[in-house]
């Protein structure tokens, strides 16, 4: 099985946004009447060492899961197999464990701090592709595609590193379970009890706005569904 895959260098990542531009991030997505709560999870900013470690380019397409569910017993699902994959945070860890056995590698999900090193880069860009949205390039609500698109569909949403569909498409889970950044305001909850998952989500997906399109925006995964997308991390050796 191949895997087309980026190196991401050790780094600092800028995460987060600060408690005082809060206020104007929430000013910003006034038209969509989101809680400033939606926004405050993502503060203080702060400035995080990541050791270096590989992401595949896109996400698990149904195709690539198949071959696990296949390996698994599992019945797949084959329809649109170059789109990608929609499961649960339990399903997505079995399927790095089976691709560790069949590479004899460390491979695993990202954390929510390396999710955010691969879309900012060495800056504090607001979305992966620079400081400005742009409708076209991610499958978001705004692109009116009303579904999943093929994986790699929005060469123009591409990180700083080229990584594809980090916006968009479907969410994608995080290994890391949600909990306030340290110094948080006081207002952010110890957890996301709506959620029916205690995993971060980042990114967004094709039934999102604008707002899950930014680097900094944490979350977890919105019911009634317990599925996201996903993509491996291989740690460098």
């Amino acid at each position: 099985m191949m895997l087309d895959v980026v190196e991401i260098p050790s780094g600092v990542v800028r995460r987060g946004t600060p408690i005082a531009e809060i206020d104007d991030v929430v000013r910003r997505h006034a038209d969509l009447g989101l809680p400033r709560s939606y926004f405050a999870k993502e503060a203080p900013r702060a400035h995080v060492h990541v050791p270096g470690f590989s992401i595949a380019r896109v996400p698990v397409t149904r195709g690539g899961y198949a071959a696990f569910c296949r390996a698994a017993g599992k019945s797949p699902a084959l329809e649109r197999d170059d789109h990608p994959a929609n499961v649960t945070w339990g399903d997505a860890t079995q399927y790095c464990a089976w691709l560790a056995g069949v590479w004899g590698l460390s491979v695993r999900l990202p954390s929510e701090v390396e999710w955010e090193r691969v879309a900012r880069g060495d800056d504090t860009r607001e979305y992966p592709w620079g400081d400005r949205f742009r409708a076209d390039a991610a499958n978001l609500a705004e692109a009116g595609i009303g579904g999943t698109a093929p994986v790699g569909s929005f060469p123009q949403g591409a990180s700083p590193y080229g990584v594809l569909d980090l916006v968009g498409n479907l969410d994608e889970w995080t290994s890391t379970v949600f909990a306030p950044y340290d110094g948080a305001p006081s207002d952010v909850p110890a957890v996301e009890a709506w959620a029916p998952d205690p995993h971060v989500t980042r990114g967004g997906g094709y039934l999102n706005h604008r707002d899950m399109a930014r680097c900094a925006r944490r979350h977890g995964v919105y019911p009634p569904h317990n599925t996201a997308g996903f993509r491996v991390v291989i740690d460098q050796r």
